[in-house]
């Protein structure tokens, strides 16, 4: 069976705060652990009231020091918001303090409105069209210093960070395959060019010495309850946190209702299905006939997935449903 990795962006819910859902998040991590999920990924998002991860290299701290086995990872950041060198020297001390436990994921979107995109500017010339020469200069970082170099990340040269590209358009997938890295698509969120970028990345993948063979990790929404009825009752928060968020009103990720799809504009419905298309919220027969499916069609060689619920007890259970459907797929062959 293909690994499957969580990803986090440790929820603040409504009547919550920062601080419970970065301990939520090192508990969720704990119980990832055990369950036997591959990674455990943060993601980078600022200015939002719902997402406690914007000091996302802290963060994976917060949650490495916690664990002991599961690799921990950035899924991901934006690197046009950081100097390459400023990248580097993080994660190299992440490396140096958990030693092969750590990725780098790296987006090439702000990962926030255009406002606040210029209040995290690094300098005034820096955007996204940067974006691949970043990546050049940062993997340079993580090579081991030539006699004479000028800058060198300390720590960080030499210890070769496993870096992914993320992306949910063309643009990501024609990179990691020129540069011969993992590539992970947002399908959990922007599915809409996922078949194409697979494609594209699988077929211009060139070799390097960081990786044979393309990789592919695919985000997923997984919420997995006792019966369907359950589950899609917990699904109704996701659903409201984008219907906000599309509209212009992101806020601390909300509670559950009943009948939600009830009162959607025609509008509301289907930009819900298009960005939610790679998800699944039943009972552990549902997800698994989903499951299948989707690895079947896919070829993906590994699923990330997040269990966007308000509630963490609903959360780990979720997390424990999906660990046992996998297990169930791999015993199935």
């Amino acid at each position: 069976m293909i690994p499957f990795s969580v990803l986090d962006l440790a929820p603040i819910v409504q009547g919550g705060d920062a601080a419970q859902a970065l301990r939520n998040s090192l508990d969720l991590a704990r119980h990832a652990e055990r369950l036997g999920y591959h990674r455990y990924w943060l993601a980078e998002h600022h200015n939002m009231g719902g997402v406690a991860s914007a000091a996302t290299s802290i963060v994976i701290a917060h949650v490495a020091a916690g664990t002991s086995t599961i690799r921990v990872g950035a899924g991901g950041i934006m690197l046009p918001n950081h100097a390459p060198l400023v990248i580097a020297e993080q994660f190299g001390t992440l490396a140096s303090l958990f030693p092969g436990r750590i990725d780098l994921g790296l987006g090439r979107a702000p990962g926030s409105d255009p406002i606040t995109a210029r209040a995290l500017r690094r300098n005034l010339a820096g955007d996204a069209d940067g974006f691949p020469q970043d990546v050049l200069e940062l993997m340079g970082y993580f090579r081991p210093a030539e006699p004479g170099q000028l800058v060198q990340a300390v720590p960080g040269a030499g210890l070769r960070v496993p870096i992914w590209i993320l992306g949910s358009s063309l643009f990501g997938a024609q990179l990691a395959a020129a540069l011969g890295l993992p590539y992970a698509f947002a399908s959990h969120f922007s599915p809409g060019q996922m078949a194409q970028a697979i494609a594209l990345y699988r077929r211009e993948f060139r070799p390097s010495d960081r990786l044979a063979e393309p990789r592919v990790m695919l985000g997923i929404n997984v919420v997995a309850a006792g019966t369907d009825d359950e589950a899609r009752r917990l699904w109704t928060s996701l659903q409201q946190a984008f219907v906000n968020l599309r509209r212009g009103r992101p806020g601390p990720f909300p509670p559950p209702v009943d009948d939600f799809e009830r009162d959607l504009s025609p509008l509301d419905r289907a930009g819900l299905e298009q960005a939610l298309a790679c998800s699944v919220a039943g009972s552990p027969e549902t997800v698994r006939r989903w499951l299948d499916a989707f690895i079947t069609r896919t070829r993906a060689d590994e699923l990330i997935v997040s269990s966007p619920i308000f509630d963490h007890a609903a959360r780990v259970r979720s997390l424990e449903l999906t660990a046992a459907v996998r297990d169930e797929l791999a015993r199935a062959g």
